[in-house]
C-alpha cells in the first residue's frame, strides 16, 4: 500500500483550484474534493503514523490513523459531501472555498497526532469558518462574526499555552489519554471544552450560527463541536468531571430552546444538547459509553445538519427564520416538510431512526456504572428535545398556523443533499450493525429490545401528549417576535455598560494627565531645541544621529499618548 496523502491537503489544495475556478469547473470540482478525498481514506490509508516531522527535539505527527480517527475522518468527508451538494447552486466563491477550507482543517485536527499539529488545524478551523458568518453580509452577521472569532481564537491560545506547559511537565507534545493533574491539561481541558459549548462557554452557537449563510450553517454544525468531542475522547475518556458537565448540557439547553422564536437558533440549542450525552458518555468512560458517544457524534452530524438544511431551505425560500412568522408552508413546501420530519423523528430517537440506536447507548452505560440521577436526567432531556426539535421546530415552520407564505420547495440540488442525509437516518436507524463496525471499541449492544423499544415509544407518545396538553390549554410559550439571551448577557450587555461606565468616571482624570505629560514633552522638546540650535553649545558636540534618535523617540512616545 503506498503512502496516505494527508486528507487536509486534498481539501487545501482543492480550495485553491475552487477559488480560481468559476461556473460549473468550480461546482464539479468542489463535489470532486471530498470523493476523492474519501477515496483515499478508504483504499490508502492504513492504521499507523504518517507525515512525521522534526522539530527541534520532538517529532511531531501529521497523520496519525486509528479507528477513532478513521471513523471520524469517514464521518467528516461525508458531511463535506453532503455541504457541497447543498451549495451547490450558490455562486459565492468565498463560501465554497471557506467551506472546503474549513472541512480540511477539521480533517486535520482529528488526524493530529501531537498537541502542535491540533494547534494549527484548531486555528485553521477558527478562522475559515467565521467567513461562513460574514458571507450573510448584514450588520448582525458582522458582529456576531467577529465575537465567534474571539472566543475560537482564544480557544487555540489557551490550548497553546496548555500544550506547553504540558510539554514543560512531560517531555512530551504526544496527543493522547491525559489526566488533569497539572496546570497544562486544566488548560487543555478548558479548550476543548469552549469548542465544545460547556455551559456558560456556549453562547459562541447561538449567537453565530443563526446569523451564518443557509448554507454554512450546515456546515458550521457539522464540524467545530464534533472535533472537540473527538478531542475529549482521545485525550479524557473516563473523566468524571465530563458526567457532570454533560448532564448539565444536555439539560439546560431545553428551557431556552422552548421560548426560542428564531429555528435555527432553536436548533443551536439542540445541538448543546445533544453534544451533552456524547460528553456524558465520554465521561463515564467504559466501552459501550464511549461507542455510545462517538457513534451519537456520527449520527448526529447527519440529523442536524438535515434539519439545518430543512431550516436553510425555508430561509432561503421564504426570507424568514422566525416561529412567528411562519406556518402552513407543508401546502407548498411538501418535500421539505417530510424530510425535516425524518430530521426531527432521528434526533428524537424515534425507533428505526438513526438517534434510537447511539443515544440508548449512553443512558444504558450510566445505568450500568451506577449513575442513576444521571439517566433520569438524560431520560428528561431526551424528552425535552422531542418537545423543541421534534415537534416545534416541523409544527412551527410547516404546521401552526398559516402565514400565508407560499413558497416552494428549494432547488433541487438542495433536495438531493436533504435525500441523502434522509436515507442515512433511517438507514442508520434500521441497519445500525454497519455503523457499530466502525466503532473504535468492540460493541457488545442490542438495540432493538422489546423492553428499550416499548421504553422510547412510551416516552415519545407520552411527550407528544404533554405537547397537545399545553397546546391546547395555552400554556405552551408562544412564538413571539424576540430575542432571548442567556448567558451572553454578561458580556453582550452588562460588560459594554461596565467598560462605558468606566471610560465616563476615568475620562476627566485621563484628558488631565495626558494633557500634563504632552505639555512637559513640549517643554522638553523646546529646551533640546535650544541645546541643538545653531546658537546651542550642545549643537557643536551632540552628533547627528543622537539627535536623530531623540526625535523618534519623542516622536513615537507622543503618538503613543495621543492613541491611548
Amino acid at each position: 500500500m503506498s503512502s496516505p496523502i494527508l486528507p487536509a491537503l486534498i481539501f487545501f489544495l482543492g480550495a485553491v483550484a475552487v477559488g480560481m475556478l468559476r461556473g460549473r469547473a468550480q461546482s464539479a470540482v468542489a463535489l470532486l474534493i471530498p470523493l476523492l478525498g474519501g477515496a483515499n481514506l478508504l483504499f490508502n490509508v492504513d492504521h499507523g503514523a504518517y507525515w512525521q516531522l522534526g522539530l527541534f527535539d520532538y517529532t511531531l505527527t501529521l497523520m496519525r490513523v486509528d479507528k477513532l480517527s478513521l471513523l471520524f475522518g469517514y464521518l467528516f468527508h461525508l458531511a463535506a459531501f453532503i455541504g457541497v451538494v447543498y451549495a451547490l447552486h450558490v455562486r459565492d466563491t468565498t463560501q465554497q472555498v471557506s467551506a472546503l477550507l474549513y472541512a480540511g482543517g477539521a480533517l486535520g485536527a482529528v488526524f493530529a497526532g501531537d498537541l502542535i499539529t491540533l494547534f494549527v488545524f484548531w486555528e485553521i478551523l477558527a478562522v475559515t469558518s467565521v467567513f461562513l458568518i460574514w458571507a450573510r453580509r448584514t450588520a448582525r452577521a458582522q458582529a456576531a462574526g467577529m465575537r465567534y472569532l474571539l472566543v475560537q481564537i482564544a480557544s487555540g491560545v489557551i490550548l497553546l499555552a496548555g500544550a506547553l506547559m504540558y510539554l514543560h511537565q512531560t517531555g512530551s507534545v504526544a496527543f493522547e489519554q491525559m489526566q488533569l493533574d497539572g496546570p497544562g491539561t486544566w488548560l487543555i481541558f478548558l479548550a476543548f471544552g469552549i469548542k465544545c459549548a460547556f455551559p456558560l462557554l456556549h453562547n459562541w452557537v447561538t449567537d453565530a450560527y443563526p446569523e451564518a449563510t443557509p448554507t454554512g450553517a450546515v456546515f458550521l454544525s457539522a464540524f467545530t463541536t464534533k472535533v472537540a468531542v473527538y478531542a475529549f475522547a482521545r485525550s479524557f475518556p473516563g473523566t468524571e468531571w465530563l458526567i457532570y458537565i454533560g448532564v448539565a448540557m444536555a439539560a439546560f439547553p431545553i428551557f431556552y430552546a422552548v421560548i426560542e422564536n428564531d429555528l435555527r437558533r432553536v436548533l443551536c440549542y439542540s445541538m448543546i444538547n445533544q453534544v451533552g450525552f456524547m460528553v456524558v458518555g465520554i465521561g463515564l468512560g467504559t466501552e459501550l459509553a464511549l461507542n455510545g458517544a462517538v457513534s451519537h457524534a456520527f449520527n448526529d452530524v447527519i440529523f442536524k445538519g438535515l434539519l439545518f438544511m430543512s431550516m436553510g431551505a425555508v430561509l432561503h425560500m421564504t426570507g424568514k427564520m422566525n416561529g412567528s412568522e411562519l406556518g402552513g408552508l407543508y401546502k407548498t413546501m411538501p418535500i421539505t416538510t417530510v424530510l425535516c420530519i425524518v430530521g426531527a423523528a432521528s434526533i428524537s430517537a424515534f425507533p428505526l431512526f438513526s438517534g434510537f440506536v447511539s443515544k440508548a447507548m449512553v443512558m444504558a452505560a450510566a445505568l450500568e456504572e451506577g449513575y442513576d440521577w444521571v439517566w433520569l436526567v438524560l431520560l428528561f432531556a431526551s424528552a425535552g428535545v422531542f418537545h423543541h426539535a421534534g415537534i416545534k421546530i416541523p409544527f412551527f415552520a410547516f404546521f401552526a398556523h398559516d402565514s400565508g407564505i407560499r413558497a416552494k420547495d428549494p432547488p433541487l440540488n438542495m433536495l438531493i443533499a436533504m435525500f441523502i442525509a434522509a436515507a442515512i437516518c433511517i438507514f442508520n436507524g434500521s441497519y445500525p450493525w454497519i455503523l457499530y463496525s466502525l466503532l473504535p471499541w468492540p460493541v457488545d449492544y442490542a438495540p432493538y429490545t422489546w423492553t428499550h423499544v416499548i421504553t422510547q415509544t412510551q416516552l415519545l407518545f407520552f411527550s407528544a401528549l404533554a405537547f397537545i396538553f399545553l397546546k391546547l390549554t395555552h400554556l405552551y410559550p408562544p412564538e413571539l417576535p424576540s430575542t432571548n439571551i442567556d448567558a451572553e448577557w454578561a458580556y453582550r450587555r452588562l460588560l459594554p455598560r461596565v467598560v462605558n461606565g468606566m471610560v465616563a468616571m476615568f475620562a476627566p482624570l485621563d484628558r488631565a494627565m495626558r494633557g500634563l505629560t504632552l505639555a512637559r514633552l513640549e517643554r522638553i522638546v523646546e529646551r533640546l531645541y535650544r541645546h541643538h540650535g545653531p546658537e546651542g553649545i550642545m549643537a557643536r558636540t551632540w552628533p547627528t544621529g543622537s539627535t536623530a534618535l531623540w526625535v523618534a523617540i519623542l516622536l513615537a512616545v507622543y503618538l503613543l499618548l495621543s492613541y491611548v
